[in-house]
């Protein structure tokens, strides 16, 4: 019954697209996030429905939608001279077999990131992309916030809708995406018009983002709590009362200490102890081998260059407590470990040139939004309060990503470049909708020359 419900509601977004060309672009988001066809048993999982819809989306979008309001910011060409690079190093690479195999899916996620904003003609259109991609993900967030609540999850242990560790199924990256999107979950309560605003719209918004805050729980990923962490902190720049909120925020997190399970707090301890922490170890080690790789090869290895890897690390070992604890140190040999880093996974597949664009492309989302809820919070029309508010979730969230990033390897992760391409659609959108009103008080701003009477009586300037 899943796989038939599954299939008939793929096909009846595909169908809906021929009314509505755009619907194929909210289908393509669909299936990227849940990947219906991993979790269907035989129909959606014969046919290669994301290629499907992939292609769909750009010929509709080329063949029948209105292109006249279309925008191309340079943020987009930075994607694609990043696409461009990233198809050079593949051709390459060190493990050619190995890189093509995670190319088939890189090239599609920046080539979506840069199409996207193309289509964001109007609000409509923005607030459709924010609440399909929040709903998208609630599908698997709600699963495991449920699970997470009923005593369920562990540390590679809480099972979604595949069994599957790759993608937003893996728990580390879960849990980043879940913090990274709390603020557009209040976005779409606060300012949505789609589902308009009532006590039904409210207490679900309020549930996905308890649901959100579960997921780090649930997966015991220390980089959920990291993200959190650093959003709350920026959060607390726009609030009213910072005092206030931040007191609050304390106190609740010491109320809810005491309801974690142990295992949970005690994989939190490994951050501060993150010697004595395998994990943590091998991601120094690989990071000090990135940084010498690059040494001599600055133009980067390619995709999965990590493979030719080969670390030796030490590990603090403890033995017996208290006073009577010893301290030991154990080496542990080992090869081809992932980057655990996007910073890393860019620097030592995409060498300097990659890891500058990609740095580019990061920083300037964050300045374009800053500058976006700089400029509009200070408005007071009636149509120009949603603005300043949708530029600081996204901000928000892209902060959630750079700090997540820092320790799972996501450089080019398609959900995250989904908010990139929806970050580069509210700017073109704002900054063309606000150019007529500029020339109209350019336009007023500009001094009017009195009519002169002449001698003779005939008007002159």
């Amino acid at each position: 019954m899943t796989d038939y419900g599954l299939f008939v509601f793929a096909m009846g977004l595909l169908a809906l697209g021929f009314k509505r060309p755009f619907l194929w672009v909210l289908a393509y988001l669909y299936i990227d996030i849940v990947a219906p066809q991993k979790i269907s048993w035989h129909l959606l999982a014969q046919i290669p429905i994301s290629l499907m819809v992939f292609v769909a989306a750009f010929g509709g979008w080329l063949a029948l939608d209105d292109k006249t309001d279309s925008r191309f910011n340079y943020r987009q060409a930075i994607l694609a001279l990043l696409l461009v690079y990233c198809g050079y190093t593949t051709l390459v690479a060190d493990f050619p077999v190995e890189a093509a195999a995670k190319w088939d899916w890189v090239w599609k996620a920046l080539l979506f990131a840069i199409f996207l904003p193309l289509t964001l003609r109007t609000r409509l259109r923005i607030e459709a992309v924010a609440l399909v991609m929040v709903l998208s993900i609630a599908a698997i967030i709600i699963d495991g916030g449920m699970k997470t609540a009923l005593g369920g999850g562990g540390y590679g242990s809480l099972k979604l809708f595949v069994d599957n560790n790759t993608g937003l199924y893996e728990g580390s990256i879960l849990a980043m995406a879940a913090i990274s999107i709390l603020p557009l979950i209040l976005w779409l309560v606060r300012h949505g018009t789609i589902f308009p605003k009532n006590w039904m719209v409210v207490v679900f918004g309020l549930a996905l983002a308890f649901a959100c805050l579960l997921i780090p729980i649930g997966t015991q990923a220390r980089t959920g709590l990291l993200c959190l962490g650093a959003m709350a902190v920026l959060s607390l720049r726009t609030a009213k009362r910072r005092f206030l909120y931040g007191s609050l925020g304390a106190i609740a997190v010491l109320v809810a200490i005491p309801f974690l399970p142990k295992s949970y707090t005690d994989r939190m301890n490994t951050i501060e102890n993150h010697e004595a922490d395998e994990s943590a170890s091998t991601r120094v080690a690989v990071w000090g081998w990135t940084l010498n790789y690059v040494q001599d090869h600055p133009m980067g290895g390619g995709f999965n260059a990590y493979m030719g890897n080969k670390i030796r690390y030490q590990k603090k070992t403890v033995e017996g407590s208290g006073d009577t604890a010893e301290v030991g140190s154990t080496y542990i040999t080992d090869a081809g470990r992932a980057y655990h880093s996007g910073y890393f996974e860019m620097l030592g597949e995409q060498g300097y040139p990659g890891l500058i664009l990609w740095l580019w492309l990061q920083l300037s989302g964050i300045w374009q939004m800053e500058r976006i809820r700089w400029k509009w919070s200070r408005r007071t029309g009636p149509d120009e309060q949603w603005q300043a508010p949708l530029a600081n979730a996204l901000q928000l969230s892209h902060v959630a990503y750079m700090v997540g990033a820092l320790f799972i390897g996501v450089a080019y992760q398609p959900f995250i470049l989904m908010l990139i391409g929806l970050q580069c659609g509210l700017w073109t959108y704002l900054k063309r909708i606000d150019e007529p009103a500029r020339r109209r008080i350019g336009e007023a701003a500009k001094p009017k020359l009195a009519p002169a009477v002449a001698p003779d009586g005939t008007l002159g300037v």
